[in-house]
């Protein structure tokens, strides 16, 4: 077996029970513990909540886990040294009997090696601000547009050039669809300001534009952008200053590579003084609850029902 997993998602994907795949870069990267731990917990009982069975994904001593049990997500939300693992270092981390936690892309290679169609996050990665010269362009993107899952989101992280990523997606032929309204969503806002490609306003209809890409040979997923919960926004005009100062704190400090995001993000924390803390949890619980329904929506119909 490539990977491990619990007895009840064992029993729910061969029962084609609705399975809501989660990351867990969020739990060792996103907060400390036990904050961690309790989000980490409060999303899962969302996904139940909302009629799914979820499935937290990470590597844990070099096996690759398609689910936790408590005891392991609590292992997790504790551990030091986690490696963030992306599509270039899953395989390595696996080999060399590590730990790690899964961004989206590994997360979504994780879910569709289980047969797993659905995948609730908080926001994607993208093109960072200055790409031009960096060249700094998340996996999360050329992984939408080959493996073949429904992503739920709130947007591109609102740190990132969202303009760019959104030619990007374009390029690599990727849907990004934004569920209940017509402006893409950025993260902590509802709006960012830019028009968003596609519209879908049911998860019903969300689940059959699944199955037709499947049906049409359509190699990588979807994008589903969910706005934030209106009473958990911070506004775009709100945020945008604070994430300019971040991002200059950032250069002067010399962040590069993979440290960006999780430093911004704490930057950003503190300069609103943990208000985008609560309203990361909040976008992710909603994100979670919009999955789960999409993945009941998803298993009503035949893998072959669009052909």
């Amino acid at each position: 077996m490539k990977f491990e997993t619990t007895s009840e998602i064992a029993l729910a994907l061969k029962q084609n029970d609705p399975v809501v795949a989660l990351e867990s870069t969020i739990i060792t990267h996103g907060m400390p513990f036990p904050q961690n731990l309790e989000t980490a917990r409060i999303v899962e009982k969302d996904v139940r909540n909302f009629g799914a069975v979820p499935a937290t994904i990470a590597v844990l001593d070099g096996k690759l886990h398609v689910g936790l049990d408590d005891d392991q997500l609590e292992q997790l939300a504790q551990a030091e040294n986690v490696a963030k693992l992306s599509r270039a270092d899953l395989a390595v981390c696996m080999a060399q009997g590590g730990t790690g936690a899964t961004t989206v892309a590994a997360t979504m290679i994780a879910a569709n090696l289980a047969g797993i169609e659905i995948f609730a996050t908080g926001g994607i990665g993208g093109v960072h601000r200055g790409a031009e010269t960096s060249m700094d362009i998340s996996a999360d993107l050329p992984e939408l547009a080959q493996t073949p899952v429904t992503v739920i989101c709130a947007g591109a992280k609102a740190i990132l050039d969202i303009p760019r990523t959104l030619e990007v997606l374009e390029t690599l032929g990727v849907p990004v669809i934004t569920y209940g309204q017509d402006a893409l969503p950025a993260f902590w806002s509802r709006d960012s300001g830019v028009a968003s490609p596609l519209r879908l306003d049911h998860p019903a209809q969300i689940a059959r534009a699944h199955r037709q890409r499947a049906a049409l040979n359509l190699a990588g997923g979807q994008l589903i952008a969910n706005p934030v919960p209106v009473e958990n926004e911070i506004s775009k005009d709100e945020i945008d200053p604070i994430i300019a100062q971040a991002l200059n704190d950032a250069e002067a400090e010399g962040i590069s590579a993979k440290q960006v995001t999780p430093y911004l993000l704490n930057r950003i924390f503190q300069l609103t003084t943990g208000r985008s803390l609560a309203t990361n949890i909040a976008l992710v619980r909603s994100n979670a609850q919009l999955a789960a329904q999409i993945a009941q929506e998803l298993v009503a119909l035949p893998r072959d029902s669009a052909k």
